[in-house]
């Protein structure tokens, strides 16, 4: 059985699903999973500092240091080796993973996203759900393949939009499910309990 319980949160912003997820950790709730190492492509980003707060090693690299974007991964590549990481986990990461990472990961790579996918995938999925008048919204956790938010679906978990929701009252309530949600899918997945065959993934109790 394939080992995810060592693992690798990437994010270039806040770092707020980091903390939610460092936090559940502290509380025991990843399912005997460990956060080994943040990768960040800003090394300035509030979240290098919740690492160090949480006590966590940073990789921090800025992706113009290198030649090219395969380049830049496969540092990162061998440092995740180095470090035995079973499960990559995304958070706010906002770069298109190429082969160099997806290939020696595939199906260990998992990512968060603010709507019910396949709706609204891609940049400000917020305002596009409030744009088009959507009654439901919510949040999807899904593998990451090569397209944008195109991965088989691991979890869901739906909420409605109020009508007198703002962007900023519905990423608030979003946020809040996704606290909730993303540890319990890093410990599903750290306990062996997810899997998947073709695009159903499953989720064992």
């Amino acid at each position: 059985m394939m080992d995810y319980s060592r693992i690798a949160v990437f994010a270039s912003g806040q770092g707020s699903n980091f903390a939610a997820l460092a936090q559940a950790q502290r509380e025991g709730r990843l399912g005997g999973g460990t956060i080994e190492l943040l990768v960040s492509d800003r090394p300035e980003a509030l979240v290098a500092r919740r690492a160090q707060e949480a006590g966590v090693p940073a990789l921090l690299l800025r992706p113009k240091d290198f030649d090219s974007r395969e380049q830049y991964e496969t540092r990162i590549v061998e440092e995740l080796h180095q470090r035995g990481i079973g499960l990559i986990v995304l958070a706010g990461y906002m770069r298109l993973i190429t082969p160099v990472l997806l290939s020696p990961y595939e199906g260990r790579i998992i990512n968060i996203h603010p709507s019910l996918l396949p709706a609204f995938a891609g940049k400000d999925a917020i305002g596009q759900a409030l744009a088009y008048g959507v009654k439901l919204t919510g949040v999807t956790v899904h593998f990451v393949d090569g397209g944008m938010d195109t991965g088989p679906v691991i979890a869901q978990r739906a909420l409605t939009v109020e009508d007198d929701d703002t962007a900023d009252t519905l990423a608030e309530r979003i946020h809040r499910v996704e606290y909730e949600l993303y540890p319990e899918v890093v410990a599903a997945f750290a306990a062996g309990r997810v899997g998947l065959n073709g695009r159903k993934a499953t989720v064992r109790q």
